[in-house]
């Protein structure tokens, strides 16, 4: 039975590695200049006609960037849920959206009423944000806003900034934040801040960055 077991597990690598590289959108060749596997065993071992090792199965892996594990007894293929872990960070609740390191990263936050209270800070990154319920305050160097639910602000995060509750409810807001330089390619037009100027367009750094 055991030896069954195992045989079941190692069929379903195949699929499951195949349906991976789908998803992210990767070819077989620019597979292999990563992993350093060539193209036709990379293609052998996801049809299933070469049986997965450590010696394959770990620089995929790396490739990746996700556990062996999950190469090897991930849920089955096909199954198109986001399995959130949510994080508690000060007064809100954080939770990642994507599943890959580098690049623009996305979360979910739910933001209590307690974080109302602006505290500034700067640091290197671009941000956009997109209110999904609720009012969220946004503070961004001499300007002071309130974004209402499907209102959206893109800026730099060199710039002093800001965000939060009005304390009046809680704010669900949808981040997207990457290095300095990663564009999100999404605009939403310039509301009239309280001094008569256009909020400035730009950035984001980490999520825990702003929320600290």
């Amino acid at each position: 039975m055991a030896n069954t077991d195992d045989a079941a597990v190692l069929a379903a690598v195949g699929p499951r590695l195949r349906a991976l590289r789908k998803e992210r959108g990767i070819t077989l060749t620019q597979l292999a200049e990563a992993t350093e596997i060539s193209a036709s065993t990379l293609s052998r071992l996801e049809s299933g006609e070469r049986r997965p090792n450590l010696e394959l199965l770990l620089p995929l892996a790396r490739a990746y960037q996700v556990p062996l594990d999950e190469l090897v007894g991930a849920p089955q293929v096909g199954d198109p849920r986001v399995r959130l872990k949510p994080i508690k960070q000060w007064d809100s609740t954080i939770m990642p959206l994507t599943q890959h390191a580098g690049g623009p990263q996305a979360f979910k936050m739910i933001i209590n009423t307690t974080r109302s209270t602006p505290d500034p800070r700067t640091h290197e990154g671009y941000e956009w944000l997109y209110v999904l319920s609720g009012k969220l305050r946004l503070v961004l160097a001499d300007h002071d806003i309130v974004l209402k639910t499907g209102e959206a602000a893109e800026f730099d995060t060199r710039l002093p900034h800001w965000f939060g509750s009005t304390g009046e409810a809680p704010v669900e807001v949808l981040s997207l934040f990457g290095p300095q330089g990663e564009r999100m390619h999404v605009r939403t037009k310039p509301r009239a801040a309280s001094s008569g100027g256009a909020v400035p367009v730009a950035t984001a750094g980490a999520a825990g960055d702003d929320l600290r």
